[in-house]
């Protein structure tokens, strides 16, 4: 059995799958099993690991409500991948201009495009819910003061923290693209405007929380309608921006003086933090993946590890004890606070090794120790997903 550990202390069970957890991760767990909308169980990945309210890792079927912090404020965060026709061998042996022209081509950070880089219909589809939403709530824009000039120029853009843009060999030494991003700063905002309506929400009902970024959005109350609205439009905003970027990784590469190369294999695209309607135990229900990802049978996804280690090309395997989920990637083993305080710089170069990235102090929280070990990860998940390719970073771009 891939389940380690079963806690029956709470109202639904928690099924976790792994024994890597530490104390906190596990109370969370427990706060979210208590909650009265919570439907059979809650389902805990192998990267389990502390997070604001909700644990990161978690799957979370709701029976008629949703948990806006739980989603969190980078809705829709995700991956996409594709392979190329590109072999190792056609790879320059000194990879810094590939990372240049990345960067070049790529606003990381808070930085944005000084012009909008999709096509003007894609930001027409896109404006007219945005409209909507902000017609009924004009404070989102005020929460992120240059919304109106900058939400369209953050289509293509990377943010900070934890996402990226890598290229990597695979099992066969086929090149591929895989980057990591979410719903930038519009995303942000309608998070943050959400998680904050709920909290009102919960006082206003007289509703008593174990911790107040667990407050829910009943269906049938004020703001519930609104907040489905606007996370869909935030995870389709989500979607676009990885698609974009890919071109724009595509466009970098070929700026690299590389064979000419074609795109061999369908793009993989998976968020890890959204809410989908689905079927599960006998209800519908809205699951929360909060760092996991759709393991459907045979849906192709991708976990990826730390930007020292291998990722992993999987496809589902359809487990109804996890919920048809599976890991978003290693997780998390310190915080970003503590990997400053244990590493520096020199540590980071040494871990890694062989690839082409930032090896400054700015991304030491980032340094490959920060993570579990990905491999123990993956085993702890074979019933879950099985794997089809593995992965070797050679070029990094950190937010």
């Amino acid at each position: 059995m891939p389940i380690l550990k079963q806690i029956n202390k709470s109202l639904v069970p928690i099924k976790i799958y792994t024994n890597d957890i530490n104390s906190k991760a596990i109370d969370q767990l427990v706060n979210i099993a208590n909650l009265p909308i919570v439907h059979h169980h809650v389902a805990a990945m192998p990267d389990v690991h502390v997070g604001i309210g909700a644990t990161v890792g978690s799957v979370i079927p709701t029976l008629n409500a949703v948990i806006p912090a739980a989603v969190g404020v980078d809705i829709g965060c995700g991956m996409n991948a594709v392979r190329t026709s590109l072999k190792a061998s056609d790879l320059p042996d000194n990879l810094y201009s590939i990372r240049r022209n990345i960067e070049k081509l790529i606003p990381v950070g808070f930085n944005w495009h000084s012009r909008a880089v999709v096509k003007s219909s894609t930001v027409k589809a896109l404006d007219k819910p945005l409209d909507e939403i902000l017609y009924k709530h004009p404070s989102i824009a005020k929460m992120f003061r240059t919304f109106h000039q900058t939400w369209h120029r953050q289509l293509g853009t990377l943010g900070g923290g934890n996402h990226f843009v890598e290229i990597c060999l695979d099992e066969n030494d086929e090149v591929w693209i895989m980057l990591h991003s979410g719903s930038r700063g519009v995303g942000n905002a309608i998070g943050r405007y959400f998680i904050n309506l709920a909290q009102k929400d919960m006082q206003k009902h007289q509703i008593h929380l174990p911790d107040k970024n667990l407050a829910y959005l009943n269906e049938g109350t004020q703001y519930f309608d609104d907040y489905v609205q606007a996370v869909n439009w935030a995870q389709e905003y989500a979607w676009i921006n990885r698609r974009e970027m890919m071109k724009l990784v595509v466009n970098a590469l070929q700026a690299s003086k590389l064979p000419k190369f074609t795109l061999t294999k369908k793009a993989i695209n998976c968020h890890h933090n959204y809410i989908s309607y689905e079927s599960h135990y006998g209800q519908k229900v809205y699951v929360t993946r909060k760092g996991a990802i759709s393991a459907q049978v045979e849906e192709l996804g991708i976990i990826p590890g730390s930007m020292g280690a291998k990722s992993f090309i999987v496809r589902g395997k359809g487990s109804k004890a996890s919920f048809c989920s599976c890991s978003h990637g290693a997780g998390r083993a310190m915080s970003r606070t503590q990997a400053k305080k244990q590493f520096n710089a020199l540590d980071l170069q040494m871990q890694t090794s062989g690839v082409e990235c930032r090896k400054d102090k700015g991304v030491v929280d980032e340094i490959p120790s920060a993570y579990k070990d990905i491999d123990t990860v993956m085993n702890n998940q074979h019933d879950l997903v099985s794997i089809e390719h593995t992965l070797k970073q050679v070029v990094c771009v950190k937010g």
